[in-house]
């Protein structure tokens, strides 16, 4: 299947695959031999044993020219999947990210000071417990004397996005055993855990890796270089003079789903882009959350009388195009908030027309992106014409 990213371009096949048209072609080659051998015409009718020869070299055939259309489109950046997808990477030197642990901070406290420095080893295991999800300390974390809490970071033991979001106070149960009473509670929302990088994020690197190769600090280099950072980063904003005072580069990360960038991954934008390897010595650069511009959504449709028997159909449909469209809104730095096209996607969902009352048509800068702050969507009925 082609990449969204390249639907501009047509769709290319490079073997014919239709079983209709290898079968007749076989058959209307073997009748033209014969009369051409023969003088003669010989039709292959339904049941000749001939026919249903050639069609069982037709079903062979079916799945060589699938098996050529698919070894070929897999060389091509706008259709190439998993290990060749990685194979077309190597060639620009763009490697597939590996999944990353969710980490969050976790407060040692004891029940009372001891004497003597205690000691939180590295790796003391903490979880919120009724799951497999458990947090490991990432250092030794030390209790002076008379003192009765620490705090030191943690990762979560298995990789990916499961270990992401859980409140402060959820881990608070301890799994290794201590000589005396300790409590334990995180005190930020675990974060940063990612899966492996997706085919379509890898896709997009791989496509302005050329970009890296400049040495004079382009957009689109410190675009590829801040999307290494982390695989959830989805778009990236660099602003420069005239947008901002000489010498001073502004880069804004978005993550997937429109999520705005915790510390811990503009921390990681930043030490890849403000690499000495990597920034030319005369920028001086800036990473920043991008600026969320709300809005209030508040739509009203109708279906027409003639579809009533598939009212709830078309009411499921269109809070589905709803939902699809804030996604698509909040997906991209600097996409107008654009009612237009909500109301495209609520038509194309089966209702007869809308009435978007907010939100209104907003341009938004490069830095900014959209995310509705209250949601109404509302059924207004069935009606005629």
């Amino acid at each position: 299947m082609k990449s969204e990213l390249f639907s501009y371009l047509p769709d290319v096949v490079f073997a014919e695959r239709s079983p209709a048209v290898i079968e007749r072609e076989l058959i209307n080659g073997y009748e033209q031999a014969y009369k051409t051998q023969y003088g003669e015409e010989r039709k292959l009718y339904p049941g000749d044993p001939i026919r249903l020869f050639l069609e069982s070299v037709a079903f062979e055939l079916i799945h060589q020219r699938q098996l050529i259309d698919h070894a070929a489109k897999m060389n091509l950046l706008a259709y190439s999947a998993g290990d060749y997808l990685d194979h077309i990477g190597a060639l620009l030197n763009v490697t597939r990210l590996p999944a990353q642990a969710a980490a969050t901070t976790l407060k040692f406290t004891l029940s009372a000071p001891q004497i003597g420095v205690s000691l939180i080893p590295k790796g003391t295991r903490a979880t919120p417990g009724g799951g497999n999800i458990i947090f490991a300390t990432d250092k030794t974390a030390e209790i002076p004397e008379g003192e009765q809490e620490a705090d030191v970071s943690a990762s979560c033991v298995i990789l990916g996005a499961v270990g992401n979001g859980f409140l402060p106070g959820q881990v608070n149960k301890i799994v290794d055993p201590f000589p005396w009473q300790v409590y334990v509670t995180n005190t930020t929302v675990s974060s940063g855990g990612a899966n492996i990088e997706s085919d379509e994020n890898l896709r997009e690197r791989i496509q302005i890796a050329p970009e890296s190769f400049s040495v004079a600090g382009p957009r689109g280099a410190y675009e590829f270089w801040a999307r290494t950072a982390h695989q959830s980063i989805v778009d990236v904003a660099v602003l420069g003079p005239p947008d901002t005072e000489p010498g001073d580069v502004e880069i804004y990360p978005l993550l997937a789903d429109g999520e705005l960038p915790t510390q811990d991954i503009l921390d990681a934008v930043y030490a890849v882009c403000d690499a000495e390897d990597i920034r030319p010595d005369t920028d001086h650069v800036f990473v920043l959350a991008p600026q969320t511009v709300g809005f209030d959504l508040s739509v009203t449709y109708w279906i027409d009388r003639s579809r009533a028997a598939q009212s709830a159909a078309i009411q499921q449909a269109v809070n589905q195009a709803v939902g699809a469209w804030v996604r698509w809104q909040r997906s991209k730095l600097g996409r107008d908030v654009n009612p237009s096209e909500l109301n495209h996607r609520i038509l194309a969902a089966g209702a007869k027309r809308a009435e978007i009352l907010s939100p209104e048509f907003t341009p938004l800068t490069r830095s900014q992106v959209a995310a509705p702050d209250d949601m109404e969507v509302t059924f207004g009925g069935l009606e005629d014409g």
